[in-house]
C-alpha cells in the first residue's frame, strides 16, 4: 500500500490548483444564489404582478430543485465523470439564469429557478468531488478545502451584498444575469484545465427506486419546513408534507440495504467520522442560515440601512470566515485531528451567536454586532474547512460524487430548516411581545413604532437563543463522534467501505492516502 501510496505520478495533478479556480468560481456562484435573489425579490414580485402567497416559491422553487436532486446529481456525477457532469450543470445553470432574467411571467420566473436548482444539484456535488480526486497531498488538501470551505460559507453573505449593489443601481434581472458570466469563465477553464484522474468512475447501473424515493423525500422534507414557515406547523399539508417524508426516506434507506447497487450506499452515511461531519455540519447551517434572515431584517427594518449598506454590514462575517478557513483551518488541519478544529469552531461560533442574544433596538453595531460576526465568522471557517474536506475523505473514488452531495444535501436542509423552524420562533415570541403591550400598540404614534421594533427584536433573540444551543450541539457531535487522527498523519481514514466496496486498491489509495 505504501508503495503504491508514494507514486508521485498518481498523488498530483499538474493543473490542479488552476482547476480549483473554476471550482471555487462555480461554487461561489451556486452558494451566493441562494441568497442574492432574496434582496431582489420585492422588486421582482412588484414587476412581474407574482401574488404575496406566491412569491415565497421564487426561492422554494430553488430550494426543492436542489436539495430534492442532490443525491442524483451526486450519482450521476460518479457514473458520468465529475467534468462532464460540473460542464453540464454550468452551461445548463447560465441558461437557467438567462431565463430568469429574462422573464416576462411568474410562470417563466418559477420555472427558471427550478430548472436553477436541478442543474446546482449536479453541480455542486461535482465541484466538491473534483477536488476530493484531484487533491491529495495532505497540506495541498488542506489549503484548497480552506478555500472551498471559505467560500461554500461566506458565499451568502456575497450574495446580500451583489444583491444590494445589483438592485439598488442596476435591476433586479442582473441578480440572474450575472451568473451567466461566471458559468461560462468557469465552464470553459473547467472544459481546458481540468483532467480528472482515470480510474474513479461508478460503472454500475443506476438505482431509479433509490432516486425517485430520494428524490420524492427530500422534496417532501423541503418544503414542508418551507411550508411550515408561512403556513404554520399545524397546517394540513404541512403535517402531510413530513408524514410522506419520513415515509419516503424510510423506503429509501430499506431499499439501498438491500439493491445491489445503491443511490447511496450505507458505507458512505454510516461511517461515524463522515456521518459525524454531515450532522454536525447539517446543524451549524440551520443556525446561520436563520441569522442572516434576522440580521438582514434588523438592519434594514429596525435600524434602517440601505440593502447595499446591510450587505457592506456582513462584512465582518465574511472576513473572519476566509481567516478561519485559508489561515487557521489549512494551517492546523495538517497537525491536528479535524474534531479539535470543528468542535472549537462551532463553538466561538455560538460564542458570537451569544452576543447577538443582547440585541436591542438602538444597539450600536460597532460594538456589538460587528464583534459577534468576526466571532462567528472565524468560528464557522475554521469547522467548515475540516469538514468539507473529512466529507470525502477516505471515500471511494466510485463514491465521491454522492458522498459531496450529502455535504450539500446537509446545508441544503438545514437551511430550509433553519429558516423555517428560528422564524417560527421569532414569530411566536414577537407576537407575544406585542400581546403583553397591546395598549401602547393601541395608542399609536412613536411609542407604538417602538414598542413594534422592541417586538422585532424581542423574536430575534429568542431564536438566536435557540441557535446558540443548535452550534454547541454541532460542537458536541463534532468532538464526539469524529475519532480519526489529523489527516495524513496514520494512513487512510477509514472509509467503511464493507461488502459492498469497490475492491481494487488501485483505485482507492490515490484519493485516501497521502
Amino acid at each position: 500500500m505504501s508503495k503504491t501510496a508514494a507514486t508521485p505520478p498518481l498523488a498530483a495533478d499538474p493543473s490542479r490548483w488552476k482547476a480549483l479556480v473554476f471550482i471555487a468560481l462555480a461554487q461561489l456562484m451556486v452558494v451566493l444564489d441562494a441568497t442574492i435573489v432574496n434582496i431582489a425579490l420585492p422588486s421582482a414580485q412588484t414587476d412581474l404582478g407574482i401574488s404575496d402567497g406566491n412569491r415565497q416559491w421564487v426561492i422554494t422553487a430553488y430550494a426543492l430543485a436542489f436539495g430534492g436532486l442532490l443525491l442524483f446529481g451526486g450519482r450521476i456525477a460518479d457514473k458520468w465523470g465529475r467534468k462532464n457532469a460540473f460542464v453540464v450543470g454550468l452551461i445548463g445553470f447560465a441558461l437557467a439564469s438567462a431565463l430568469g432574467g429574462a422573464a416576462t411571467s411568474e410562470a417563466m420566473m418559477l420555472g427558471a429557478r427550478a430548472l436553477q436548482g436541478a442543474f446546482g444539484a449536479l453541480l455542486a456535488p461535482a465541484a466538491l468531488s473534483l477536488l476530493a480526486v484531484m487533491f491529495t497531498d495532505a497540506k495541498e488538501r488542506a489549503k484548497a478545502f480552506g478555500i472551498y470551505g471559505a467560500i461554500a460559507g461566506g458565499g451568502g453573505a456575497v450574495g446580500l451584498i451583489l444583491g444590494g449593489f445589483l438592485t439598488e443601481y442596476l435591476n433586479w434581472r442582473w441578480t440572474f444575469f450575472v451568473n451567466i458570466p461566471f458559468a461560462i469563465v468557469a465552464a470553459m477553464g473547467a472544459w481546458l484545465i481540468i483532467r480528472e484522474p482515470a480510474g474513479g468512475r461508478n460503472r454500475a447501473p443506476l438505482d431509479i427506486p433509490g432516486v425517485a424515493l430520494s428524490t420524492l423525500g427530500l422534496v417532501s422534507l423541503v418544503y414542508g419546513f418551507t411550508r411550515a414557515e408561512s403556513a404554520g406547523w399545524s397546517d394540513g399539508l404541512t403535517i402531510t408534507m413530513f408524514i410522506a417524508s419520513v415515509v419516503l426516506l424510510a423506503a429509501f434507506a430499506g431499499v439501498e440495504l438491500v439493491v445491489k447497487s445503491p443511490l447511496l450506499p450505507m458505507r458512505v452515511l454510516l461511517e461515524r467520522n463522515r456521518g459525524g461531519v454531515y450532522l454536525s455540519l447539517g446543524l451549524a447551517v440551520i443556525a446561520m442560515f436563520g441569522l442572516f434572515l434576522f440580521l438582514t431584517y434588523y438592519l434594514q427594518v429596525v435600524k434602517g440601512f440601505s440593502p447595499v449598506k446591510t450587505g457592506f454590514a456582513f462584512l465582518p462575517m465574511i472576513a473572519g470566515m476566509i481567516t478561519g478557513s485559508t489561515q487557521i483551518g489549512a494551517r492546523l488541519m495538517t497537525r491536528v485531528a479535524p474534531r479539535l478544529l470543528m468542535a472549537p469552531g462551532f463553538l466561538l461560533a455560538a460564542t458570537g451567536m451569544l452576543l447577538l442574544t443582547q440585541l436591542e433596538v438602538g444597539s450600536s453595531y460597532p460594538a456589538l454586532i460587528l464583534p459577534a460576526q468576526l466571532m462567528l465568522g472565524l468560528g464557522m471557517g475554521t469547522a467548515f474547512m475540516p469538514a468539507m474536506s473529512l466529507a470525502t475523505h477516505g471515500v471511494n473514488p466510485a463514491d465521491a460524487g454522492v458522498a459531496s452531495a450529502m455535504v450539500n444535501t446537509s446545508q441544503q436542509v438545514g437551511g430550509a430548516i433553519g429558516t423555517a423552524l428560528l422564524n417560527t420562533i421569532a414569530a411566536s415570541a414577537t407576537t407575544a411581545y406585542l400581546a403583553d403591550h397591546a395598549a401602547a400598540v393601541a395608542a399609536g404614534g412613536p411609542a407604538a413604532k417602538l414598542v413594534q421594533a422592541q417586538a422585532m427584536v424581542e423574536g430575534y433573540s429568542s431564536a438566536i437563543w435557540w441557535a446558540v444551543g443548535i452550534l454547541v450541539t454541532s460542537s458536541l457531535i463534532a468532538f464526539t463522534l469524529i475519532t480519526t487522527g489529523r489527516p495524513g498523519a496514520a494512513g487512510p481514514v477509514a472509509s467503511g467501505d464493507g461488502s459492498g466496496a469497490i475492491a481494487d486498491a488501485e483505485v482507492k489509495i490515490p484519493v485516501i492516502a497521502h
